[in-house]
């Protein structure tokens, strides 16, 4: 069938339509004229852009982030207790230190860390996740991301901090905890410390790790020393800045090496 010249035309984004194929509606008035059902929103295509978005929105604000340690505890943790004293003083010292610092934005030790570190006049962040009961951002945060899922704000944790402090908590915390020992006894992540704050509190599981995992082949012996063990804000704070600083040696060293090496190469390639 060959279409009249006159017949109506239209573009639709890259296509051109004429004649019959053309719709009574445009694209907007479909969006905007009626809901329709709804369901598409909880299908799995709809939350594959849900969870696109998330990343994006995350790495676009946390991209010029200076270096930071992500701080980790209870958030059951009360305001008057030794615990939050501690994540208090934890968060001001690692910002005299130079560093940002990320919690998951909540109450308890992340409030802790998050006030230490405001008051002192850091930079602040938190990345909060939807829950059934919601906690909120604290007022302690000057970056804050709520977050759908679970695993894209573990995610930025790990790509946006150089290293995890960890202060008694439960559940969620040892995820995080056993998370980043993973990542780097895998090789995922490198140049990561992992501290661990409270020799009470946590030296029973270090114990049992020992025990039980060591002495039957679970782990290398070596893997143990992927966790730092202390009481000490300022040994915490010392760990991470020594570790941070034989990184820089190394790949500065591994740099020297390179570039040694290519101008080896090209001396021999010039004779």
């Amino acid at each position: 069938m060959t279409l009249n010249p006159q017949s109506p035309l239209r573009r639709q984004g890259p296509a051109t339509l004429r004649g019959r194929a053309v719709p009574k509606t445009t694209t907007d008035q479909r969006l905007l004229d009626s809901r329709g059902p709804v369901d598409w929103v909880h299908a799995d295509p709809w939350r594959v852009l849900r969870i696109q978005a998330e990343f994006v929105e995350g790495f676009g604000l946390l991209a010029e982030l200076p270096k930071a340690v992500s701080v980790f505890g209870s958030a059951r943790t009360k305001p008057d207790s030794a615990d939050y004293k501690l994540g208090v003083e934890i968060g001001a010292k690692l910002h005299e230190a130079g560093y940002a610092v990320i919690t998951g934005g909540g109450p308890g030790i992340m409030e802790a860390a998050n006030k230490g570190c405001d008051e002192s006049g850091g930079l602040s962040v938190g990345l909060g996740i939807e829950l059934p009961f919601e906690q909120g951002i604290n007022d302690h945060v000057d970056i804050g991301l709520q977050f759908r899922y679970f695993f894209v704000r573990k995610t930025m944790f790990v790509k946006y901090s150089q290293a995890f402090v960890v202060l008694p908590g439960g559940f969620g915390t040892l995820d995080e905890v056993f998370e980043a020992i993973t990542l780097v006894q895998t090789g995922k992540i490198t140049r990561f410390p992992i501290v661990l704050v409270g020799t009470e509190f946590w030296g029973g599981l270090m114990d049992w790790i020992r025990d039980r995992m060591l002495t039957t082949g679970k782990i290398a012996a070596h893997d143990l020393d992927l966790v730092h063990l202390t009481d000490d804000p300022d040994e915490a704070v010392r760990i991470i800045v020594e570790g941070h600083s034989r990184a820089e040696q190394e790949i500065a060293e591994a740099r020297a090496r390179k570039e040694t090496a290519r101008q080896v190469q090209d001396a021999e390639q010039a004779e």
